[in-house]
């Protein structure tokens, strides 16, 4: 039971304040002159304010509440090193024992595991959601065992109550890592880059070693090994060697003493692009179609484009002289013989031999296609006729012969089952979307004995797109020059452009465009893995972890020629697949996770924490403090000693009020004092 003193005026303070002045004045005046009766008066006028405040005694039943002590127990991966389970199992041994001893004192206890992704320890967050379910006013302190690395403490936190770090670790306690700064997601191929690496000692390392060894590995292949000085930034330039994922792993070998090796690696996935895909673009005449080319090249930022139209062929007699034409000469020499391989990519739209290009030219562009060049003919009636270029010694490269047959009727372009699986035409169909079915073609030139893939068909499933690899380069043959149609919307149109975009992408050997290929995107610690081919079904896939364990999985068919798993991998690092004679490798989460990057206990990332209530950071190695009770304000923290601060709390059951001078009874003392004072001046 609980007693105390409330009022509840019966006037506003500030008139009860006004009343109380008046009174003084008047009492003061009469005592000055001496008047009888004076003192009775002023107890008179005393009643009547007494009784104005309305002097209540309350009862308050009361029921006191437990304190609250937060204990965080750091359980990420890094509190796994060493010895540090094993002292964090004896100071909450110790801990359960002295609150438990502790009275009117309850413990909740907060286990703090790794975060989702590479977040690290977030210890801050899962004091806040804590202290969010607790009342603050029963918060007495709030203890953390832990290594003190914790990546959140930077966030905002009024704590109600000191907080105390116990921190495991030792003062020996060294270890090595290796750092790679200033490394782009993307880079040109052919052009170095340059990264930044950095290998350093952190805590107590042996004083006798001033380099250590650096391994650096390209897409699994064997490492190649080098020597760097330790806590010295060293510039390395690196050349990617393909486009697509380049994945780079950076290792130096575990020494005998350090905390741990996951810190000893860094992988890093650089995609390799190209700087200017260069494309020559040669019209043998104007037409609807060549506008087409042209914009489809001049729209993609990355392609510088070269483009000749033959206005002016050599058999046209008009009469103008040559020297009043404003016509820009076709630069055959330096063109197809000196800087022919500058470009990524020759496309002939519409061109016949009319002497232009002698047949010497166009062997050096048969040549170029062998020496891994790319040509892509878009096949007009020329190319069916006696002038066409493939009665030339381009022929040896092209993948199919013409019959000399024009067809001049509608059809509708269709994919085959190989363009089914083929990445230049595969789900094409889709782009339309919800829309109406392709348009029609009105042209096409019969092709005979194609080689290669044939990826669409058109009159009577005579091939219409055919692509074939020849020796290091590639060819792609056309046979309509009506593929325009779908770009001006003719019967609904057609997906012309990334029809186009796809083929000229794949002559140019984008890698996403490869038919043959094996591939993984990681998420998490999942790895999506697929498998494109062109014929048969895919094998059995063989992961290796970078632990050296393999698994084998069966592959499910996902779309034709198409097919995926999924891969959970049980820790980050670099992964090999193997299905048949194909092989890749991938990353799956960084090489040394955050929780790895700073492996020594230190207490200086929590000191801005701890500073405000003076709470304090002892080691507990050194021994498992004793708990004291300490006022809200004061040191909270000692040698061997931490502090809590004893709340106090309370739960109100019930409340009862008495008035200690009703209304009645200061008017009955009033009156009597009044009275007494009238008869005290009366007698004199």
């Amino acid at each position: 039971m609980t007693r105390s003193l409330l009022f509840d005026p019966l006037l506003p303070w500030p008139v009860l304040w006004a009343l109380a002045a008046l009174v003084l004045v008047t009492v003061a005046l009469a005592a000055w002159r001496g008047l009888p009766g004076w003192g009775l008066r002023a107890l008179a006028a005393l009643c009547v304010l007494a009784a104005l405040t309305g002097p209540l005694a309350q009862n308050e039943n009361r029921t006191p509440l437990n304190d609250i002590v937060l204990v965080a127990v750091d359980d990420t991966a890094s509190q796994h090193l060493s010895d540090r389970q094993a002292q964090v199992a004896q100071a909450r041994a110790v801990l359960e024992q002295q609150l438990e001893a502790r009275p009117n004192t309850e413990t909740r206890w907060l286990t703090l595991m790794d975060g989702t992704g590479d977040s690290g320890t977030a210890l801050m967050e899962a004091i806040s959601h804590a202290l969010a379910d607790e009342p603050q006013g029963r918060i007495a302190g709030i203890i953390a065992l832990s290594d003190g690395q914790v990546h959140d403490a930077g966030h905002a936190l009024t704590l109600p109550a000191p907080m105390h770090l116990l921190m495991t670790g030792r003062d020996t306690d060294w270890d090595r890592r290796l750092i790679v700064r200033n490394a782009p997601a993307f880079a040109i191929i052919g052009e170095p880059i340059t990264l930044t690496l950095r290998i350093e000692d952190q805590g107590a390392a042996p004083g006798d070693q001033g380099s250590a060894p650096l391994e650096i590995s390209v897409d699994g292949a064997a490492p190649q090994r080098y020597t760097l000085p330790l806590g010295v930034d060293f510039d390395l330039p690196l050349t990617l060697p393909h486009g697509g994922r380049n994945v780079i792993r950076f290792s130096t070998p575990q020494v005998a003493g350090e905390l741990t090796d996951r810190n000893n690696a860094a992988l890093v996935q650089i995609n390799g692009v190209r700087d200017r895909l260069r494309v020559l673009l040669v019209s043998g005449e104007p037409h609807p179609g060549g506008r087409t080319w042209r914009n489809l090249l001049k729209s993609d930022s990355s392609v510088d484009l070269v483009h000749f139209t033959i206005l002016r062929p050599p058999e046209k007699q008009d009469g103008v002289p040559v020297d009043e034409l404003s016509l820009i000469a076709f630069p055959t020499r330096e063109l197809f013989l000196e800087k022919i391989e500058d470009f990524d990519l020759i496309i002939f739209d519409r061109y016949k031999r009319r002497g232009i290009l002698p047949a010497i030219y166009l062997d050096n562009v048969a040549n170029y296609v062998e020496q891994g060049g790319a040509v892509l003919v878009a096949a007009g009636p020329d190319f069916a006729s006696a002038d066409s270029i493939y009665r030339s010694p381009l022929s040896r490269v092209l993948p199919a012969a013409p019959t000399a047959r024009v067809l001049e009727q509608a059809y509708r372009p269709e994919i085959t089952q190989l363009g089914d699986r083929h990445p230049v035409t595969a789900d094409l169909e889709q782009e339309q979307g919800d829309g109406p079915a392709w348009g029609s073609w009105l042209r096409q030139i019969e092709l005979d004995a194609p080689q290669g893939h044939v990826l669409m068909e058109g009159v009577n499933q005579r091939p219409l797109l055919v692509l074939d690899r020849v020796a290091a380069g590639r060819v792609a043959l056309l046979g309509s020059d009506h593929a325009w149609l779908w770009s001006r919307g003719y019967q609904g149109g057609g997906p012309q452009l990334e029809l186009l975009r796809r083929l000229a992408h794949w002559m140019m050997k984008e890698p996403e465009l490869e038919e043959e290929m094996l591939w993984a995107e990681a998420a998490g610690q999942s790895l999506q893995i697929f498998r494109r081919r062109m014929s048969g079904d895919a094998g059995t896939l063989t992961v290796t972890a970078p632990d050296g364990s393999a698994a084998e999985l069966t592959m499910q068919e996902r779309a034709p020629g198409l097919w995926e798993a999924t891969y959970i991998g049980a820790e980050p690092g670099l992964y090999r697949l193997q299905e048949g004679d194909l092989s890749a490798v991938v990353g799956l989460g960084p090489a040394a996770p955050r929780e790895f990057q700073q492996t020594i206990a230190t207490a200086q990332v929590l000191a801005p924490v701890l500073k405000p209530l003076r709470g304090g950071s002892l080691r507990i190695t050194e021994g498992v403090p004793r708990l004291r009770d300490v006022k809200a304000g004061r040191p909270a923290a000692g040698r061997n000693w931490i502090g809590l601060t004893p709340r106090g709390a309370y739960e109100t059951r019930s409340v009862s009020q008495t008035a200690l001078l009703p209304a009645w009874l200061g008017l009955l003392l009033a009156t009597g004092f009044i009275l007494m004072g009238w008869l005290r001046e009366g007698r004199r």
